[in-house]
């Protein structure tokens, strides 16, 4: 990575896996300006995985605010339901990128991880989504 003042190149001093956001946080240096910085980083899963849907056999970039905002309506009688959904999301994220074949999930996994989760979670929200989610 390049440093964002001078263009120099970067060396890492510390590096922590964030398993709640599937995300590296890294704490960096610029060799030339000494400039130190944080990034973090995590995978483009538009990019890196595929959704193939139920019904006419489709495969579509995986979105991750579409799951987010299944989650987010289905939590909505919580008041902390926008982080409660973040978190959700990147759980059941993790669960699926492992199990996807050739870089690709079906919908009905999909739905049926998320209803497990939501099911640990909060027995209402499962009820809701499985309401609007046929599996």
């Amino acid at each position: 990575m390049v440093c964002y003042t001078c263009g120099g190149d970067t060396a890492v001093l510390n590096s922590r896996p964030q398993k709640r956001s599937n995300q590296v946080w890294r704490r960096r240096q610029c060799v030339l300006c000494d400039t130190v910085y944080t990034t973090t980083e995590s995978i483009d899963y538009a990019k890196s995985l595929l959704v193939q849907t139920t019904t006419k056999k489709r495969l579509l970039p995986f979105s991750r605010d579409r799951l987010l905002l299944s989650l987010y309506k289905s939590l909505g009688h919580r008041p902390t339901a926008l982080s409660d959904a973040g978190g959700l999301c990147a759980t059941i994220i993790a669960k699926l990128a492992p199990t996807a074949e050739n870089n690709v999930i079906n919908t009905r996994r999909i739905a049926e991880t998320a209803l497990v989760a939501l099911n640990r979670f909060d027995k209402l929200a499962a009820q809701h989504y499985q309401a609007f989610h046929k599996l």
